[in-house]
């Protein structure tokens, strides 16, 4: 079943009952080793979204505009085959086991170190060449949305422990939330987050360089030449990374800085005001010709903002779509880069008999 027939499928599900939040399921076909991959439709009368248990992955957000028409906002593939087969763009996908860098790939625990496969200029990115992202997770209902289950074996990727890890993804009024919870056998490093792109002016519509946005940020964290974070909280004024008001994202991109340079744009992490302090915001999104708001609230001390600087045009997405440079965005809630080999950051450390707890949710609105 393609992404259009998943859609096509479920709209006659959902007519009589749009007042009341539905979850469906079918059959999305089969991973090139013959795993069976499903695909999951949550509905209400706000929000139509589908995630596939491929990744546990975010494929479509239908989010209505000012005038109360919807249009899909993240970007994605029609297809299973497609998703499989693009190894770099992670699109839609829960990344771990430590989403984000990993210097050189190694860590120290209890005075052992540990090795993940570099795949990102010398670096482990997203918890190395084959991720949470590239695996099959286990699907089931719940109300209002799924639970994505996935147990990495000890060693997978070279991280330590069996970790068990689940992701709800629930629809509640404008509202797509998700839930991590992770536990393990053994103490190990986890930074679980997802990876959607977003277009508020709708799939494919243009770039995102006019979306105006707000994080409420006095600081973030400056990278070397490999994408690393220096350790370094550097204040946001006076910089290029003042979000601190809303500004077009867009405004200042091609700005002389070294650090924009180094990411081709932004693709940095941001450290959060109000982190500790349960749900607080992390960003803030507006795009005028559709009237759409996105806000991203967290439980996470940082947020990668990443203007899809490496999109080329190399990518056809859904609809026939080419993905060309700063076609979506991405708000990656998280804890920060290297963390654990960055003793000044947040710990990422779980140990047998804790549970790892985060949400964040994505809430959609209009703006008259």
């Amino acid at each position: 079943m393609t992404f259009k027939q998943a859609v096509l499928g479920v709209a006659v599900v959902f007519m009589s009952s749009l007042a009341q939040a539905g979850v469906t399921k079918a059959d999305w076909g089969k991973t090139a080793d013959g795993t069976p991959v499903q695909i999951y439709t949550l509905s209400n009368e706000n929000l139509t979204v589908l995630i596939t248990t491929f990744g546990a992955r975010v494929v479509s957000i239908e989010a209505p505009d000012r005038a109360g028409k919807k249009a899909d906002v993240v970007l994605g593939y029609d297809s299973l085959k497609e998703y499989e087969a693009d190894k770099s763009t992670y699109f839609g996908s829960i990344v771990g086991r430590y989403g984000n860098r990993i210097a050189k790939g190694a860590f120290t625990i209890d005075g052992k170190t540990y090795h993940v496969p570099l795949n990102n200029n010398g670096n482990a990115l997203h918890g190395g060449p084959a991720g949470f992202s590239s695996k099959v997770w286990v699907g089931k209902e719940i109300p209002d949305g799924v639970e994505m289950t996935l147990v990495s074996p000890d060693g997978d990727m070279g991280f330590p422990g069996t970790l068990t890890a689940r992701v709800r993804y629930t629809v509640e009024g404008k509202s797509l939330k998700i839930n991590y919870i992770a536990t393990t056998t053994k103490a190990t490093v986890v930074n679980l987050t997802n990876h959607s792109y977003f277009n508020l002016a709708g799939d494919g519509k243009g770039t995102i360089l006019d979306h105006v946005l707000m994080m409420p940020a006095d600081f973030y964290t400056p990278v070397d030449a490999t994408q690393i974070p220096t350790g370094e909280l550097a204040p946001v004024k006076g910089t290029p990374f003042d979000f601190l008001k809303p500004t077009a994202i867009g405004a200042r991109i091609n700005d002389t800085n070294e650090q924009l340079k180094i990411g081709g744009g932004y693709d940095h992490n941001w450290a959060l005001n109000g982190a500790g302090d349960g749900l607080h915001v992390a960003a803030k999104v507006y795009e005028a010709s559709s009237g759409r708001t996105l806000t991203v609230t967290t439980t996470q001390p940082g947020v990668q903002f990443y203007s899809g600087n490496f999109l080329d045009g190399s990518k056809t997405g859904k609809f026939g779509v080419t993905y060309q440079k700063y076609a979506g965005f991405c708000l990656e809630t998280q804890h920060f880069p290297d963390a654990p080999n960055q003793p000044k950051f947040a710990s990422t450390l779980l140990k047998p008999g804790e549970t790892l707890h985060s949400e964040t949710v994505f809430t959609f609105g209009v703006q008259k």
